[in-house]
């Protein structure tokens, strides 16, 4: 497995996730959807023994992940991200075209009864508060190019919130409307995590950035 590397010092390792890659093993209770012989957590075990995952990426989504080479590092990032502290941003292709040029979603998230393993979205509440701001970048015939900043991190935020308001990713199979056709050569969710601040322990601020992978800039050019 070849995973790249943006940053690294003693306490921190910024990686470059590539699409399909499990960051943990399946729960014995879920059905696996791919070959999980390899996951992220247990390739960065084998090289880094105490590393700890502080965040996470969804299967089908590429980008930045930082990862702590120790436990305190671990618990200084973990209360970043409560502290919304960190900052994220990520690039999203979704079905047409949204009529305000900006805006901002709050809607809390919990898992939906009536679809396993999905989330759904209701009025926000204190217990489940998620709050995703978008931008648009560019509009083509019937997609929209956006700029994501998700302020919380509930489970599949981005996706769920967007489809919420009628514009689901381009390529995600569990939130897109039935009648949505994925873009041909599209073989993933068109979600990529572009961008991410945050703190080291001595204080100094960091910013990374991952381009977007060749595949989905292919996608682009084709529209």
């Amino acid at each position: 497995m070849e995973i790249p590397t943006i940053f690294e010092d003693n306490d921190i390792l910024v990686i470059n996730k590539p699409a399909h890659l499990l960051v943990h093993p399946v729960s014995r209770f879920a059905k696996a959807t791919r070959d999980e012989s390899e996951t992220l957590i247990e390739f960065l075990v084998s090289k880094y023994p105490n590393a700890e995952l502080v965040h996470r990426l969804d299967q089908d989504t590429s980008g930045i992940m930082v990862v702590a080479k120790n436990h305190q590092t671990a618990e200084f990032l973990k209360q970043q991200f409560k502290d919304r502290i960190i900052k994220k941003k990520y690039v999203a292709l979704v079905y047409g075209i949204l009529k305000d040029k900006k805006g901002i979603i709050v809607k809390s998230i919990s898992k939906s009864r009536k679809r396993g393993g999905s989330q759904t979205t209701a009025p926000i509440g204190k217990n489940r508060e998620a709050i995703t701001r978008y931008e648009i970048i560019q509009e083509f015939p019937s997609y929209s190019l956006l700029e994501v900043s998700p302020e919380t991190g509930r489970t599949h935020q981005i996706r769920v919130h967007l489809a919420s308001i009628g514009h689901p990713i381009v390529g995600d199979d569990k939130y897109k409307f039935k009648r949505q056709k994925t873009i041909a050569g599209l073989n993933r969710q068109f979600l990529h995590a572009k961008y991410l601040k945050l703190s080291l322990l001595d204080g100094e601020i960091k910013e990374f950035y991952a381009e977007l992978p060749e595949e989905l800039s292919n996608i682009l050019k084709n529209l």
